[in-house]
Parts: C-alpha cells; structure tokens; sequence
C-alpha cells in the first residue's frame, strides 16, 4: 500500500461546498516526505499518513509522497522499491545509511516541498537540522535532543529558518498534547508567562500514584519495569534527566536560554547506584526504599502527596525535582500515567491554564508528528 496521495475526487465531499476547477487547483499541493527512525513512533506514524492519504487528497487537496525511510544502518528510497510504503521494514532493495544522501534525495531537483521527520531520538542526525533547514527542507521531530542539547546548535536551528522552512517540534515534551503550541500560542497574543509547571513523565506520576506505603517503591518500580512504563534502564526515568530535557525545551521557547546544566536536578536515584551496571542496578533496587518510605511520611505529616515536578520561573530559574503538594494541587489528582502541564500568565493568574493527558506511547506521540507536519501543509497552503 502506497501512502502517495490518489488524485481529487471526481465528486466534491457532501458536506462541502462545491469548489469550482481553479478553486480546488489552487489548493492541490504536494509535499514529498521522508522518515528517518522506523522504530515504534516512526512506524505508528507510517501507519497513520498511510490511513490518512486518500481523507487528505479528497478534502485538502494534501498529496502526500513518501519518498524514503531511513534506519540505523539503511534506507529504503522510492526510486528503489515502488512498494515502499506499505513493507519498508522487509523491503528488499536498499542502501547504506547517508543522511545527506537521503535529505537531496526528498529534497528533489523540482523545487518541490520537502520535509524530513526525525523519529530516531538520535544526536547525529539532530547535528544535520540546519543544513537542511537551511537547504529550505521543513523538518519535523518528537527527538528532545536537538531543543535541550547544546545551545549554539539550538540557535543555528533557529537561524536556519530563515530560509523559509518550519521546524516543528511539539512532540518532544509531551507527545501528542498541545502543550508547545499553547505557550507560544499565550506569548505571540501578548500574554506574559509567570511560571511553568508540569509533571512531564508519565512513568514517575505512575509511581507516585501507586506510592502509597502498601508496597515498597523498589516493587513498584519493578512492576512499571515490567508492563513497559519505563525504559530499559529505569535509571533514565528515575533521575529526572528527560523531563529537564523537556523543561529546557519550554524555557528556550520562552526565551530563556537554558542549558541541562541550568537546571536545578535532584535525582532519584542515588550516587552509589548512578553508574552501576543495569543488571546491578535493579539487584539492588531495594536501596531506594527506605528514602522514599521517608518522603512519603513526610508528605502525608504536612497532609499533602507526593508528585515529580518540574518548574520554571518567570525569571528562567528551571527545577526538576520530588515535592510536596497540598490534595488541592491539580497535580494532586492526575491520573495514572498523566502528563499535567500548567501555564501561569497574566492572563491565567487567578487559575492557572491546565494541559493534561496521555504524554507518552508511540500513537499518541506520532499523532503529535503527524499535527505538526499538517501545520505546516497548511503555511504552504497560504503561500500557493
């Protein structure tokens, strides 16, 4: 099955106005697409460009062409395999892996619109965003590397786009929900930010919310190991390293130009058991107990819960941290594996603006790719 868009419907929609010829020429437009990381996100957004083709084409006038997918060590073009789309994970034909390759390759020499999306969570391939962004290719990405790593890449990525290309990113802080969009939404209206809240990983409000003294937290965070809550390493989850990532994001959106050093850290996870080997690591999971049984009964002395939270400052001062919050707290009654993210404004002074639900998954985060790259179909529709 092939993602490349079928021409317009013959018959207009039957709940759309009728569109005359030179109408529905003027919103006809092509974007030639690549993907690079064909893991879980990557394959769940294929899956959903593929389902969505035939729906954009008869309503939109969206052609949207997969020219390629790139993994770890090779990539499949259109020139190569015409069934790319629908087998690219079992495709026969193939070539070694070459980025730059791959980029001129979507690119075209037709000037037509190109974009790459980056589902691969890799820093290599986050180094190339502004020769391509340069090169006017849109990119798209839910890879955290590229928005928290080093800050002069960050303001070249910025600087490229002058070109015209869009880099989107909403993906990398809480998968599929609005929560960059909404903050530069507030602050291109005019609003003024005050401070920024959020519990940013799902597999910490889970276990906060399990934390209930009934069972050992080192249990707790075997069984979130188990169902696939947490990464490989829980060490990833447990030091709090991904939501500062996800903090630096939001601060470098405000304006602030934050670095991972910047932020206020407390792990989890103590010294003694940071740099152990994994299978160590989780033989002595039980290490962890006795500080958390702590918390927990100081938390319920000053009669409040414990949740993960990281926060930023009208003044760009970033934390990430465990903390007491009183059960009036929104962040109090979030739900499973909840991401909850509150914007306080001069506008929402009196009651914070609240951004909650699923923050992580590959649907829901492909989903989040896939809304970036129709905004960015549609700032090409206002240029046609």
């Amino acid at each position: 099955m092939n993602i490349c868009a079928s021409p317009l419907a013959e018959h207009p929609h039957p709940l759309l106005p009728c569109l005359s010829s030179s109408a529905a020429t003027t919103r006809r437009r092509q974007l030639a697409v690549g993907v690079i990381g064909p893991g879980r996100v990557g394959s769940a957004l294929l899956e959903q460009l593929r389902a969505a083709q035939p729906r954009l084409a008869r309503d939109s006038g969206l052609e949207l062409r997969l020219c390629g997918v790139v993994a770890s060590k090779r990539m499949w073009l259109d020139c190569d395999d015409a069934e790319l789309n629908g087998r690219h994970g079992g495709a026969q034909i193939w070539r070694p892996n070459d980025l730059d390759a791959f980029a001129a390759h979507v690119r075209g020499s037709d000037g037509r619109d190109a974009l790459l999306i980056d589902c691969s969570a890799n820093d290599d391939v986050a180094a190339h965003y502004p020769a391509w962004l340069a090169a006017g290719i849109h990119v798209v990405t839910p890879n955290k590397l590229a928005g928290s790593g080093p800050l002069d890449r960050w303001q070249a990525i910025r600087a490229a786009c002058v070109s015209g290309a869009r880099f989107r990113y909403e993906a990398t802080v809480c998968a599929g929900l609005p929560v960059v969009q909404t903050l530069r939404d507030l602050l291109d209206t005019g609003d003024d930010l005050l401070a920024v809240e959020g519990m940013f990983s799902g597999t910490l409000a889970w276990l906060c919310n399990r934390h209930d003294g009934q069972h050992a937290f080192s249990a707790l965070v075997r069984e979130a190991h188990a169902l696939g809550y947490t990464e490989p390493d829980p060490r990833d989850d447990l030091s709090g390293t991904d939501v500062a990532r996800k903090l630096v994001i939001l601060a470098r959106e405000a304006g602030w130009p934050l670095s991972m050093e910047d932020v206020d850290l407390h792990s989890l996870v103590p010294p003694a058991l940071a740099a152990l080997p994994l299978e160590e690591f989780m033989q002595r999971l039980e290490e962890l107990d006795a500080p958390m049984a702590a918390r927990l009964a100081e938390a319920r002395a000053e009669g409040g819960v414990l949740r993960h939270v990281a926060h930023l400052d009208r003044y760009g001062r970033a934390s990430v941290r465990l903390v007491v919050l009183p059960t009036s707290h929104a962040f109090a009654h979030s739900r499973l594996t909840d991401n909850v993210v509150q914007f306080s404004t001069r506008r929402y002074c009196d009651n914070p603006l609240l951004v909650q639900g699923p923050g992580a998954g590959p649907e829901v985060t492909a989903a989040g790719v896939f809304g970036d790259l129709l905004r960015i179909a549609e700032s090409l529709a206002v240029q046609a």
